[in-house]
């Protein structure tokens, strides 16, 4: 291995010395600890020491880096107390997670550090949106970001690179290849000879080098930021490794030849090292036990950390964590006469006054920018609010959200529109399990909000027409609103703006064009969480929302039942209170939803309504719902799906008790 000292001073060369052998000395210190039951898993990095310092050594200490589990040196390198680091892997009251996640599943702003989550791939998205807000603050800063080989096969890997390529974002995008993802040699995962190879796919610059050689490693990650803090563009950078032990301790390493563990072990990045720093007379022996005894030392006393109790559960701070704190109280319109406004009319005013109120929100979709959105909800705000807000996006739903939550960990605002809600889906990942769990998992916020066009009666068939918001309304962390009138389509959605936390924003296309109402000229938030009475009644409690207010009144007027019809408007969290009230009020209740009737949110709602109503009812409690089938196209058949038609019968049912 050759070692090319080039502009680095002695000082510079032992120093990184002794970060390499932090994170190695800690790891044989686990490796004790976890042979003695001590600790419950491991991942190893052992062998790929010099990728994880010399990127981390290399950057600024106020440029995010978004590690994995084997880049414990990135951890050190950026003076991590380890004391909480040991603490985090017990997971006790001194970690970074209260105990909720493992391993380096945190982030931490002090030390401008981004954990992982399990899934392969995400952190790349989350990545480039940090380098967004970099690049429209015009802070000259680089972020760095790890993936294994396996990783690079996830489409969120694809996504990231392609849109920080488009975007010309200051993200290194760092691939130690290893070899191996677990156990699956890289020849069944690609077929190219190099990762860096698939870079000029991307429009950017790819390279390959040594990630065993720390000098290499450092002056080229050096190199490439102090270009790129200058004229922004994304890079590859491919580092040869190889992880000299298994996956996680208990995978072991059977399925590595012994002679590729052989000539690995030749490339050890220490021994390397310190032979070269040995021959070149730059320290000696004494020199090594002293950074040794040094390095010990101070693990030892982070080891205090493992005196910790077992945390103790409160289910009450279990469940206040789930949400950041709403800072701001509902902001009430000046009384009066208001000018009335088509639906969507009324969103695209909520959403230009929000632009307004805040400087640093920036809107993400698929045709958003010159053409305005397929529905043409942000026509003509290209024009008022320029490019660097308004961005039109590559067909990547997944690395968008990322982006997302990149720019709010960085303190700005986003929105991400889908282009239909049905297309979510490619971004589920991201939204379920970065979006929703992140402030629960370490107190950082997600202040991104999503509107999602929904809904049938348009004869779009089911990949455009689905009614999709159970699958959120069962995520801890997330909020949902729906809103079924246009006074409520921008209170709520500025109220989404003013919240800390995840929002997915429901809006019924079909009612797009075809409802007015008064909506007051001026900014104000409904509070998220508070349904409204939508028409009072005794005869019959409905609770719906979204199109089946609107059904909802349509029918029990022809009906000519005293109906009190309950709009949730906010489905997560829901409004226990108002509904209980009505079902005191009434004694009879009938959920309408559009979704489909198996697992939907109604089934929530008349488990909870027979649990804690039981005692006021004076019939059973009836769901209609659309038919457990897929959208159909043809309108008669989405007539037929749709539960309209099946609402008298269900009314004229509830009547009979």
């Amino acid at each position: 291995m050759e070692f090319n000292r080039e502009g680095l001073s002695d000082e510079e060369l032992v120093a990184l010395y002794e970060q390499l052998l932090r994170p190695r000395m800690i790891e044989e210190k686990m490796l004790i600890l976890l042979r003695q039951n001590k600790i419950s898993k491991w991942f190893s990095g052992i062998g790929q020491e010099a990728i994880a310092v010399g990127v981390a050594a290399a950057l600024q200490p106020d440029e995010y880096i978004f590690p994995m589990h084997r880049n414990l040196g990135v951890f050190t390198v950026r003076n991590v107390p380890l004391e909480r680091l040991f603490a985090q892997w017990q997971g006790t009251t001194g970690g970074f997670t209260k105990g909720r996640d493992r391993s380096f599943h945190f982030g931490t702003h002090e030390h401008h550090i981004v954990g992982m989550i399990s899934h392969l791939g995400p952190q790349n998205g989350v990545a480039s949106g940090v380098a967004l807000a970099h690049k429209l603050r015009q802070e000259h800063k680089v972020t760095a970001v790890f993936n294994g080989d396996g990783g690079t096969s996830e489409g969120d890997f694809h996504e990231a690179v392609n849109l920080a390529a488009v975007w010309d974002l200051p993200v290194i995008f760092v691939i130690e290849n290893n070899g191996y993802g677990l156990s699956t040699p890289n020849n069944q995962q690609f077929k190219c000879k190099s990762l860096a190879a698939k870079a000029p796919g991307y429009g950017i610059e790819g390279i390959t080098i040594d990630g065993n050689n720390v000098l290499e490693v450092y002056k080229t990650i050096r190199t490439l930021a102090e270009r790129i803090r200058e004229h922004a563009a994304p890079v590859i950078v491919e580092c040869m490794t190889f992880r000299m032990r298994g996956h996680e301790e208990a995978s072991g390493t059977k399925y590595v030849p012994p002679s590729l563990l052989a000539a690995w072990k030749e490339k050890d990045p220490i021994d390397n090292y310190e032979a070269y720093l040995l021959r070149e007379n730059i320290i000696g022996n004494e020199d090594i036990k002293a950074i040794r005894e040094r390095i010990r030392k101070w693990i030892d006393e982070g080891l205090s950390a493992f005196s910790e109790p077992a945390i103790e559960p409160d289910t009450e701070q279990e469940l206040a964590d789930v949400y950041a704190p709403v800072a701001t109280k509902a902001i009430d319109p000046p009384p009066g006469n208001h000018p009335e406004r088509r639906f969507i009319d009324a969103i695209s005013e909520g959403l230009r006054q929000s632009m307004e109120r805040f400087p640093e929100l920036v809107l993400m979709g698929q045709d958003i920018a010159e053409y305005g959105g397929v529905f043409k909800v942000t026509d003509g705000f290209l024009t008022g609010f320029g490019a660097d807000r308004v961005r039109n996006t590559p067909l990547c739903e997944a690395a968008v959200v990322g982006a997302a939550l990149g720019l709010s960990i960085k303190g700005m605002k986003a929105m991400v529109e889908m282009q239909f809600a049905d297309f979510v889906t490619e971004g589920f990942n991201q939204i379920v399990n970065n979006l929703a769990k992140i402030h629960w998992r370490w107190g950082q916020n997600a202040d991104v909000v999503i509107r999602m066009p929904t809904g049938a009666g348009t004869a779009a068939g089911p990949f455009h027409s689905q009614s999709n918001e159970a699958w959120f309304f069962h995520t801890p962390g997330l909020k949902v609103v729906y809103p079924a009138t246009p006074y409520d389509a921008k209170g709520l959605l500025c109220a989404a703006f003013e919240d800390p936390n995840p929002v997915m924003y429901f809006e019924h296309k079909y009612l797009y064009r075809s409802l007015t109402g008064p909506v007051p000229e001026d900014y104000y938030t409904i509070e998220i969480g508070k349904a409204r009475v939508a028409r009072s009644g005794d005869d019959m409690s409905i609770i719906t929302y979204g199109m089946g207010v609107h059904w909802a009144s349509e029918v029990v007027e022809e009906m000519g039942i005293d109906a009190e019809i309950v709009d949730l408007r906010s489905l997560l969290p829901w409004d226990k209170e108002t509904v209980g009230e009505s079902v005191k009020k009434t004694s009879r209740v009938l959920i309408l939803h559009e979704d489909t009737l198996t697992g939907g949110i109604g089934a929530e709602l008349a488990a909870w309504i027979a649990e804690k109503c039981f005692r006021y009812l004076d019939a059973p409690v009836i769901r209609v719902a659309s038919l457990d089938t897929p959208v159909p196209f043809a309108a008669s058949l989405e007539q037929n799906f749709l539960p309209k038609g099946r609402l008298r019968a269900g009314i004229r049912e509830l009547m009979k008790f």
